[in-house]
């Protein structure tokens, strides 16, 4: 009953036309504010689907570091233990450190990353390779795959070009070891030399930063014992839950090392993406405050309207409390009409732009070149509770005032 009154004082036609004039009006607000919402809302999904994407093809599943320090130590007894926990899928061993690169007579700083032959297992920087091929060498010939960054830095040719890049990086016993002469700086660095063979392109903190090599080159060329490993990368198998596989591996080899998530390697990049939704999000909500105002005056005008049906109403026995949730329902109306156009219209435009890219980005320098837009559950449910919620505090300073209207008998 209380919904029928409400659906007729909507459709129905009023004395004073201003009044639907303004009813549509306040629809219109609440259309354009949800699909706003839910249209910028989908494209951080979409930047942070494609963020995640690029990150995930550098960054595994899991990761495993020392608690203190740059390396720690596995035993092969330990590494089978990990590779027998459920959910781990396959795992890399890694030798990082940073070095000096010269090449022609143009150096630059990089950070090598010694991998063994599992690598491309558990990453997938092979479908990141954009010249040469992915090859680290063995001991005969150590290779190296080199960011596209710095193959601009050094001017190399990983196609056609048969030198060398040469590879320092200090020594680990340190300048003040006994031995090293200090008036010989050169004496405190270990060097080496690779041959460059192919470039990937993935995103240029990566770029312009990281050089892939062979685990076996960097342990040469840092002194490292058989075992000693600056990470290990872990794969895991689909479906499986990462935090449950971390909370195994982190008990399996104690408090000398430290599991990551994906997350948790990449968390301030994570927060800072979630904390720009959410600004977003609560500012194109004052759209939707915008329109509660029209819905305000649109349903105070009702209630002049329709002071005589409340006359009647409440002649007839009906509470204020079925009174005020007459008018309430009047304004959820309003709200819910609004934000099923305000869906469909986003509908409409979302699929638009990921069947045929309608909205491009300017420029040839981005990895894509329209809009990326992700549509998720969540986001919808939240914007039709923002609707909601608006709506009812809309109706609710109306719908007082019509449930505590005395009863008029010169209104009917």
């Amino acid at each position: 009953m209380i919904w029928q009154f409400a659906s007729r004082y909507f459709w129905a036609r009023k004395s004073t036309n201003a009044i639907n004039i303004i009813a549509w009006v306040s629809v219109g607000a609440i259309a354009v504010g949800t699909a706003a919402l839910v249209i910028v809302l989908s494209v951080f999904n979409g930047f942070e689907g494609l963020v995640k994407s690029l990150y995930s093809s550098f960054y595994p599943s899991l990761k495993i570091v020392p608690e203190g320090g740059k390396t720690f130590l596995l035993t092969p007894a330990q590494l089978k233990q990990i590779a027998q926990v459920p959910g781990v899928a396959h795992y890399t061993e890694i030798i990082e450190e940073k070095a000096v690169l010269s090449y022609g007579g143009d150096q630059t700083i990089a950070v090598m990353k010694g991998v063994d032959d599992n690598y491309l297992k558990v990453a997938g920087i092979q479908s990141k390779i954009i010249r040469g091929k992915f090859e680290t060498g063995d001991e005969e010939s150590y290779k190296a795959v080199v960011g596209i960054g710095l193959e601009t830095a050094l001017g190399v040719d990983v196609e056609h070009s048969l030198v060398p890049v040469s590879v320092y990086v200090p020594r680990r016993e340190g300048a003040s070891s006994q031995g090293i002469d200090l008036s010989l700086p050169e004496q405190a660095l270990s060097n080496g030399v690779l041959y460059p063979v192919g470039t990937f392109a993935i995103q240029q903190d990566f770029d312009s930063k990281y050089v892939l090599t062979h685990i076996n080159f960097m342990r040469s060329l840092l002194s490292m014992a058989p075992g000693e490993l600056s990470a290990l990368e872990i794969a895991i198998t689909p479906k499986a839950n990462d935090e449950r596989i971390k909370e195994q591996l982190q008990e399996l080899l104690g408090d000398k090392v430290r599991v990551q998530t994906r997350f948790e390697q990449n968390q301030t990049l994570y927060i800072i993406m979630r904390m720009e939704k959410w600004v977003v999000y609560i500012f194109l909500s004052f759209i939707l405050v915008i329109a509660a105002f029209n819905m305000i005056g649109s349903l105070s005008m009702l209630v002049i309207e329709k002071r005589k049906d409340i006359t009647i109403l409440k002649a007839m026995g009906s509470p204020n409390n079925r009174i005020l949730r007459i008018f309430l329902s009047e304004g959820l109306i309003i709200a819910g009409i609004g934000s099923l156009i305000g869906f469909s219209i986003a509908l409409i435009f979302l699929t638009l732009q990921q069947q045929f890219g309608i909205v491009k980005l300017g420029g040839d320098s981005f990895l894509i070149d329209a809009f990326p837009v992700e549509m998720h559950l969540d986001d919808f449910l939240l914007v039709s509770g923002t609707v909601l919620v608006i709506g009812f505090l809309a109706g609710w300073y109306p719908a007082m005032r019509a449930s505590a209207q005395p009863i008029d008998l010169k209104a009917t």
